[in-house]
């Protein structure tokens, strides 16, 4: 297939470059600022203190091994920002690269930095099967770099993501399914050779988050309510998205809520003093529930519209999608665990049912 570098301006040769040299310098940036943070005792405030997040997602939780089957990722957000001048982990020849990132100079807003690593991988339903079978969900893995920029106040959260990588095999994913399988003595997936081909992607994410409260915080029973509207651009994703997500129980974490696997996911890092993470250390505990919805209209899938720069087996996607979550959480000391049972509506439209799959989060603030 052609690109059309009108319609798709982000992957011409010259812009790619220089967006690739941006993410390469500020990786570089991420680096020097987590790896000695790593050997400090737990910080004393919120804005001091850094965030790692786990996320593990799969439907073998809900009894089924199709469609999307597999996603994990690893986050780091590190501390404020706003004070890097003072910050004795961040080198002063950096200065002008901190203060070029989005949102630094927004007054009044914590401004945080984060990268993430992570892998989807998606088959059809019978992997047994070794040709290809038409009408169902491809072979696909996707595994990726991630950097978000991020600033918040307590009730309004500003993401921006830059997400590189690649899709196909490459991305290793029939090698981490097929080496699963094998541990666990499960069914041995047979129609790899059939996967998307491999392709390089970038793509560019913003959303914007707004919390209300509905009691007045720091401690005891409460609950709040985040929407979320956002849209992605990108070869690999480009969709529109808006939704919500309810939250009640006791001594809330003061972020901005839980989500599955998806870009400007990353909201578990605490705010303020508020949050009961840090609390004193005989209140370091809190539990709650939560439902959430997120709808998209997706004007491109990599996974089910195949590649873009060659021709590769697809099908024909629903260009309206929804998830809806439901879920518990806790907090114990600086950890903040949850689990979430997630409904997909159909996402292709030969995709025999909907799908249901858990996701997990265990975050440590540090």
């Amino acid at each position: 297939m052609r690109v059309n570098t009108t319609t798709y301006p982000f992957i011409t040769a010259g812009v790619a470059m220089t967006i690739q040299d941006k993410i390469t310098r500020i990786f570089f940036l991420v680096l020097i600022t987590a790896v000695p943070c790593t050997v400090y005792a737990q910080a004393d405030t919120p804005r001091d203190a850094s965030t790692f997040t786990f996320y593990q997602e799969n439907d073998l939780y809900t009894g089924t091994d199709r469609d999307y089957t597999n996603g994990i990722k690893l986050t780091w957000i590190s501390a404020d920002l706003t004070d890097y001048r003072n910050n004795p982990n961040i080198p002063q020849w950096s200065y002008p690269l901190v203060e070029s990132l989005p949102f630094v100079n927004e007054p009044g807003y914590v401004r945080t930095l984060s990268f993430s690593i992570g892998q989807n991988i998606y088959t059809p339903e019978n992997i047994k099967e070794s040709g290809l079978q038409e009408g169902d969900h491809p072979y696909a893995g996707i595994s990726y770099c991630a950097i978000g920029f991020h600033s918040r106040n307590n009730q309004r959260m500003h993401t921006l993501e830059l997400d590189m990588g690649i899709v196909g095999p490459h991305s290793y994913a029939e090698k981490i399914q097929k080496a699963v399988h094998r541990w666990t003595d499960s069914k041995y997936p047979s129609g790899w050779d059939n996967q998307i081909k491999d392709e390089p992607f970038l793509n560019v994410y913003y959303e914007r988050k707004v919390k209300f409260l509905g009691t007045v915080r720091p401690a005891g029973i409460g609950y709040d309510i985040i929407p979320h509207l956002g849209c992605s651009v990108g070869n690999a994703y480009t969709a529109a998205s808006a939704g919500a997500q309810v939250r009640w129980g006791w001594n809330l974490p003061n972020d901005f809520g839980t989500s599955f696997i998806r870009p400007g996911s990353d909201t578990n890092a605490p705010y303020d003093e508020d949050d009961p993470r840090f609390f004193p250390e005989s209140g370091q505990f809190g539990v709650h529930v939560f439902a959430a919805l997120h709808g998209s209209a997706v004007l491109r899938n990599v996974v089910l519209d195949g590649n873009l720069y060659r021709t590769s087996y697809h099908v024909d996607k629903e260009p309206f999608v929804a998830h809806v979550l439901l879920g518990f959480g806790m907090i114990v000391h600086r950890f903040k665990i949850t689990y979430a049972y997630v409904h997909a509506t159909r996402q292709f439209k030969t995709q025999d049912d909907s799908q249901a799959y858990g996701t997990i989060s265990v975050s440590y603030t540090f």
